[in-house]
């Protein structure tokens, strides 16, 4: 059951109440067991969704999830977002990294609902009128025992938003997707560090196949102190987004140490990009037989989740002369040659360029990785070979000291001589085929 939390003391959840019951064809049933302020006397049940209305604010309202018939797979707290940001949608997570200004105790967490954010931005982004931005928040307020685990989901940031109709309706609509949606998944991390708006979790909500727990933006972390003496709560925000993983933004080697001396692995968001559909114990013993994702390892389209057992690959040299060779004739073409044909590889300048050694799944898989970078020395080669030890490229061209021998002068003459263009020395034709010269290079694979 999904729960759904209406605040009779905010007009705009109120508001978005309103719209969910028009939506949806809601059974109404009465609670004589609670008051009516607490979430009792008349309340809406339609399909796995229950919508209760209180008369207290939504961060005030502690074991709330008691207040409905059954254990909710999750708490909807629809209500309004206030702020600078003009129109927007937004969901965060409920908790305190530092003292309790908002509702809730210290340094204490809700249970989040990783996957239901994930879902409810996916839903936003479909529902959201034309004026309205989608984002997430830092967790940054109670309630920090609602019951269950829990979201606000908002409509802000202003009362011109909290009265919009279009507005109200969209979150109503986004909740109402929630419809199967469970409280996890498989990939969950935590976040640390950036502003309160988070666009680098965003951003890993949005593109990846990880979900993000509580954020602990710069803001509450100051609040917090040194990570250090609260080991305890960083420990307490892992378990309330049931997490093994973080990403910290910025420079803090003090929280990075507390995170790793508690167990948990702290990892970059390129990390996080590149597992993204891939196993974690296969990217483990891939980072364990080439080198980290750090150090500027990649996956390649065979790295999928599928793909049999985690260690199921070669590890083999690439051939590093003719990768450099195609990368100068084109960067992209030769990076895609690898990728196309490999479990992992490794790189330098920033991941940009292939080079050392790569995981494959077969012998065949070298062969046809050697004729994809073939094809791409075809722009600047008039032939080229793949033999059994090596790549022999052949070219013609213009070579300036026969031209010289000839008495051709340099500059224009030169110029058309290469364009393959005769021109006349002393009244004398020199042909474009006097002045060239092949050249020969064996690449070795």
């Amino acid at each position: 059951m999904i729960a759904v939390v209406v605040s009779r003391a905010d007009n705009a959840s109120v508001h978005i109440g309103e719209r969910l019951l028009e939506l949806a064809d809601w059974v109404e049933q009465t609670d004589d067991s609670r008051p009516d302020e607490a979430g009792g006397g008349t309340y809406y049940r339609h399909g796995e969704f229950e919508l209760r209305e209180f008369d207290g604010w939504h961060l005030e309202l502690e074991r709330v999830a008691d207040a409905f018939s059954e254990s909710p797979e999750f708490i909807a707290f629809v209500s309004r977002h206030s702020g600078e940001t003009g129109p927007l949608l937004t969901a965060h997570f409920t908790g305190n990294f530092g003292p309790a200004e908002y509702g809730g105790d210290s340094g204490a967490f809700a249970r989040s609902c990783p996957n239901a954010q994930k879902a409810v931005v996916e839903a936003f982004d479909r529902h959201a009128p034309d004026a309205y931005d989608v984002g997430v928040e830092c967790t940054h307020h109670g309630p920090t025992d609602p019951g269950a685990p829990a979201m606000f989901v908002e409509l802000g940031s202003g009362e011109d938003e909290w009265e919009d109709p279009a507005g109200a309706r969209a979150v109503a609509q986004s909740v109402l997707d929630l419809s199967g949606v469970t409280a996890d998944r498989e990939r969950h991390l935590v976040g640390f560090g950036g502003g309160h708006y988070a666009p680098r979790f965003e951003r890993i909500v949005r593109e990846t196949d990880w979900a993000v727990g509580h954020i602990g933006a710069e803001w509450p972390l100051d609040a917090m102190g040194s990570p250090a003496e609260n080991r305890d709560v960083i420990r307490r925000a892992f378990e309330a987004s049931a997490a093994e993983y973080a990403v910290i933004e910025g420079d803090r080697p003090e929280l990075v140490e507390v995170v790793e001396s508690l167990g948990y692995r702290v990892v970059s968001e390129t990390w996080v990009t590149e597992s993204d559909g891939v196993s974690l114990e296969r990217l483990e013993t891939l980072e364990a037989d080439l080198s980290s994702v750090e150090a500027g390892l990649r996956l390649g389209a065979d790295a999928d989740a599928d793909a049999g057992d985690s260690d199921d690959y070669t590890i083999v040299s690439l051939p590093d002369d003719l990768l450099s060779e195609a990368a100068g004739i084109d960067r992209d073409a030769a990076r895609t040659a690898v990728h196309e044909n490999a479990v992992a590889y490794e790189t330098r300048e920033g991941g940009t360029k292939a080079a050392g050694r790569a995981a494959l799944t077969h012998e065949d898989r070298y062969n046809e990785l050697v004729d994809a970078l073939a094809s791409v020395l075809r722009k600047k080669y008039d032939d080229v070979r793949h033999k059994q030890t090596a790549v022999v490229a052949t070219r013609e061209s213009f070579d300036a000291a026969a031209a010289a021998e000839l008495g051709v002068p340099e500059g224009p003459a030169f110029g058309k001589l290469s364009a393959g263009q005769s021109v006349t020395v002393d009244g004398r034709e020199v042909m474009p085929a006097d002045v060239r010269s092949e050249e020969t290079v064996a690449f070795k694979i």
